[in-house]
């Protein structure tokens, strides 16, 4: 029998806050802020690094509870450390916190594994593609129209086929708003639009309405993600060629079925920060395939790229400004768009990140 592969030893956990740019906001909250958890899982002379854009409550969670179960346990065996993980926080709450901390510490574990046979992560779960698309997401409810049509119009001018804005904040100035966008990205780029659930059904639908004309193809969240009747019922009203997107507020697999189920969305999100891990991450991919919808991946573009690019079903990544952001503050081998898509580096083991020790020290907690 083969034997397995090295033990893990020990985790090393960091919490930083990064200060935004410029005040954001979107259709329901504001922030100026972006709070980012950082797991290092050590085994066979290796570390592994995985991170969730997550309360610092989350880094407790995983120094406490998570630590504990997986620390000892064979390093390529990332299915039972998940399980392990999983059955743990069963009386800290499963949602939220602790699935976020649980998706750092999958994705170390994950990264782990391929730095341990020195392969990239796209690579040890198999390509499906060398690239894949990305969307620009920003468009901050918050921003001048200036603002919003340099930085959407900008996106479009890199070669990127998709935009993203935010609206519900102040929904009569949202169609000005989106004129706007459309004006700056030209014809040919998509263009989409975010509430973050800031409308009830009635108003969703009179916004969809609204923004009919304009180009508008994807509606994310008109309605809040826990109302699938009502994201439902968006669907099926919305203009010809207006898809509805939601998903990214999932944290279990059984949220994303009954999504599915209910004919809630043309395109499902899913974000492995949140929900999880690679581990369920892939099980999103597999009830996708299944009810022969596309999934788009919720923002982190540097660990997207690699999962993504080892799931057919996968259709983009967000490129979130945040994001994008916080990754090039923290760490070394963040990967840059390149013709409207991330190319993992192939040269570089597991997700091809270091954590810049001294410039993440000015962020910590």
């Amino acid at each position: 029998m083969r034997d397995g592969g090295p033990s893990i030893e020990r985790f090393e956990v960091g919490a930083y806050r990064i200060p935004t740019d410029q005040p954001e906001s979107d259709g329901t909250i504001a922030w100026d802020v972006t709070s980012v958890v950082v797991v290092r899982a050590h085994a066979g002379g290796q570390s592994g690094l995985g991170y969730s854009y997550a309360h610092p409550a989350a880094g407790e969670v995983i120094d406490t509870v998570l630590s504990e179960v997986i620390t000892g346990r064979d390093a390529f065996a990332t299915p039972g450390a998940w399980q392990a993980m999983a059955i743990a926080v069963r009386n800290v709450g499963r949602p939220g916190i602790a699935s976020s901390a649980i998706a750092a510490t999958d994705m170390a574990l994950w990264d782990l594994k391929a730095r341990l046979l020195d392969l990239p992560l796209v690579d040890l779960l198999g390509r499906a593609r060398e690239g894949i698309a990305v969307y620009g997401s920003g468009g901050f409810a918050s921003y001048d129209l200036p603002r919003l049509r340099e930085q959407l119009g900008g996106w479009a001018a890199s070669g990127m086929r998709f935009v993203k804005m935010k609206i519900g904040r102040e929904p009569k100035r949202d169609p000005e708003r989106v004129a706007a966008a459309r004006e700056a990205i030209g014809p040919e780029v998509e263009l989409f639009v975010d509430a973050n659930g800031a409308f009830d059904r009635p108003a969703a639908l009179a916004m969809a309405h609204a923004l009919d004309g304009l180009g508008v193809t994807w509606f994310e969240e008109p309605v809040s993600s826990d109302d699938l009747a009502g994201l439902a019922l968006v669907r099926q009203n919305a203009p010809p060629g207006m898809a509805v997107a939601a998903g990214e507020y999932g944290y279990d697999l059984p949220y994303f079925g009954r999504m599915l189920g209910a004919g809630a969305v043309d395109c499902l999100q899913a974000d492995s920060t949140r929900c999880g891990g690679p581990t369920v991450f892939l099980g999103v991919a597999g009830l996708c395939e299944a009810h022969c919808l596309p999934l788009s991946a919720h923002t982190a573009p540097s660990i997207h790229a690699h999962l993504c690019c080892a799931l057919p079903v996968a259709r983009h990544v967000e490129y979130f400004h945040d994001h994008a952001r916080v990754e090039r503050l923290l760490f070394d081998g963040v990967l840059e768009p390149c013709e409207g898509a991330l190319w993992p580096d192939r040269s570089r083991p597991g997700l091809g990140l270091e954590l810049r020790g001294a410039d993440a020290a000015r962020y910590a907690l």
